[in-house]
């Protein structure tokens, strides 16, 4: 685990998270300890409206968080209703809590690759629909993290499971003094009830 991701991890606590939001996330819990218990794989498909911030942020961290409390076959993916391109944002802000990002192809849906350890294969970012080819089709838990997407997604093809878990949208944010501040209170908000999703499996 890179040095700088580990501390921010060490920093996370159950205590930080209301009894509401546990409620919330209980389900999900329940989703992944079913699939680990059967020894499944489990695939993870975090989806907003335009793949570009909430999602993202989740299936790092998510992919993170398995990792860090050594859960294997987790397989973490994200999507949207629609295709746009990952916010820059998102990847100067994981860049600044330890993530090493490299940025495959500069067009204007860019590929980013996303590492968090050493060893490990990079998670590989862009904007996509969720049913994008390399999104899986069948066997997946799919994640709603905003509103939008959820009303907009009634019904997920060949998820089985659903569950919104979902994020207030830093965006509202954008090109103000409280930008930077805010993106980063998003992903550590995100990464830590992911934190605490795994490490109660």
């Amino acid at each position: 685990m890179n040095q700088k991701i580990a501390e921010i991890i060490s920093r996370f606590s159950s205590e930080n998270i209301s009894d509401e939001r546990k409620e919330v996330l209980q389900p999900l819990i329940d989703y992944i300890q079913e699939k680990v218990a059967k020894n499944e794989c489990v695939r993870l498909n975090f989806i907003c409206t335009h793949n570009s911030r909430r999602s993202h942020l989740s299936q790092i961290w998510a992919q993170t968080a398995a990792f860090n409390f050594g859960i294997e076959n987790v397989f973490c993916y994200s999507g949207g209703t629609e295709a746009t391109a990952m916010f820059p944002k998102v990847a100067e802000t994981l860049t600044r809590q330890g993530f090493l990002i490299q940025k495959l192809a500069a067009t204007e849906n860019p590929i980013y690759s996303v590492k968090y350890d050493d060893n490990e294969a990079p998670v590989i970012c862009f904007s996509k629909v969720y049913d994008n080819e390399i999104n899986p089709k069948s066997k997946f838990g799919a994640i709603m993290t905003c509103d939008n997407a959820d009303q907009g997604c009634p019904f997920v093809a060949g998820a089985d499971g659903r569950f919104p878990v979902k994020y207030e949208d830093p965006k509202a944010f954008d090109h103000t003094d409280l930008m930077d501040a805010k993106y980063a209170e998003r992903s550590l908000e995100i990464g830590e009830e992911l934190w605490y999703v795994f490490s109660r499996v």
